[in-house]
Parts: structure tokens; sequence; C-alpha cells
């Protein structure tokens, strides 16, 4: 495919057809600039990260990038989307799945953290972006309401773990928000210190604690 066909992204064609490859067309140049621009903050950092290089990346124009986002910002949130529903449907699918999740309380915490990676390529792209953020009023309630988004999505996940080891949680978004935030402070602790096993039980030992804290036993 040339930059010329990236930047039309695929003539639209007659039938139905057509349309569901204009479709398919549409979505992979989406996921492209994604992945591009993935690799593109971890080492260029956010604020200094350009459509240009973006582009260069992915291999596209201008034209394909501003035909999928109006700016690296909305890039971002969508980056950020997609990894959310990714992290969830595998948590979700860890529940489904017949014995998937341990009966015993610490051992679920260790399969379900070990189910979301270690990311520093990740760590450092927010990080920067909620930095980014802390300075436009607007773009810092857009986070605050994906946050929350992502938050409700979670809650079902943990609240029916809980129950499944004997416990019922009274306030679920509480429980959500203090495991976010252990999750987002002990997260740097882990990346600093990769090969020191003592932060990751530290880590373990937190959310146990939250999730005691949070919960009580069923009746």
């Amino acid at each position: 495919m040339s930059r010329a066909d990236d930047e039309f992204e695929g003539a639209a064609t007659d039938g139905a057809a057509g349309g569901v490859k204009m479709r398919r067309s549409r979505a992979e140049t989406r996921l492209r600039l994604l992945d591009a621009a993935f690799e593109a903050f971890a080492e260029e950092g956010f604020g200094r990260c350009s459509v240009e290089q973006v582009c260069e990346r992915a291999g596209f124009t201008r034209g394909a990038f501003y035909s999928n986002f109006t700016s690296l910002e909305e890039l971002f949130l969508a980056m950020w989307e997609q990894r959310s529903a990714r992290m969830l449907a595998d948590a979700a699918a860890m529940l489904d799945t017949p014995g998937g999740v341990a009966q015993d309380p610490r051992r679920a915490v260790e399969q379900v953290l070990a189910s979301v990676p270690l990311d520093d390529k990740w760590f450092r792209i927010t990080s920067e972006f909620t930095a980014h953020a802390l300075r436009n009023p607007e773009l810092r309630q857009v986070m605050v309401a994906r946050e929350e988004a992502i938050g409700a999505a979670l809650i079902p996940v943990v609240v029916t773990l809980m129950r499944r080891n004997g416990r019922r949680v009274p306030d679920p978004a509480g429980l959500g928000r203090a495991l976010v935030a252990v999750h987002d402070g002990t997260l740097a602790q882990c990346l600093l210190e990769p090969d020191n096993p003592a932060v990751r039980e530290y880590r373990i030992e937190l959310f146990l604690r939250v999730l005691d804290s949070y919960s009580e036993p069923v009746d």
C-alpha cells in the first residue's frame, strides 16, 4: 500500500464488499498508528513527539493520521482505552474459566497481578501524559472521566472475585479507587527495583490489606 493509498485509506468501491474493505482498511490504519505512537511516545517522550514522527514510523501521511485522530492527545486516549479494554477482557476471561482464579485470596491476587504485565514503556508514557494533562484543565477532566469509566468496568470483576472468596463489598466504588491507588503506587516501585522480590511481596500484601479492609464475610 502506497502513501497515497494510506492517505485516501482505500477508495470506496461499489457494493457491500467495498464498504467492508474500506472499514477494514481504516481499522488497520488506526491500529498501525496506535502501535507506532506507542513506540514513539516510549522512546521520545509524549511532549517531544510529533505527528510527523508517528506517521513516519507507521508509514503513513499526515492525512491518514488526521482522518483517524484530531491530535496526539486524542490518539493517546484511544491507546489508553485499547489497553484498558484488553486488560479488563483478560481479567474477565480468567474469572469465566473453570478454576481460573484460586479460592485462596492470596493466590487469587497473585494470579490477577500476573495477568497484568509490568510494562515500563507504558508507565513512562502514562506518567508523561498525566503531567501534560495537569497543565490542561479540560484534558484533566477527560482523564478523570476515563479513569472513572475504567474503574466502573473493573469493579464488577473485583466484586465477583471477592464473592467467590466468601466476602462481599459494601463500597465497591471506594474499593475501586483504593485498588487503583495501590496499583499505581506500587507499580513505580516494582519498575525501579525489578529484581527485588521484597517489593513484589509488599505489592501483594498491600492489595490483600485493601481487599480485606473494603470487604466483609458473607453472612
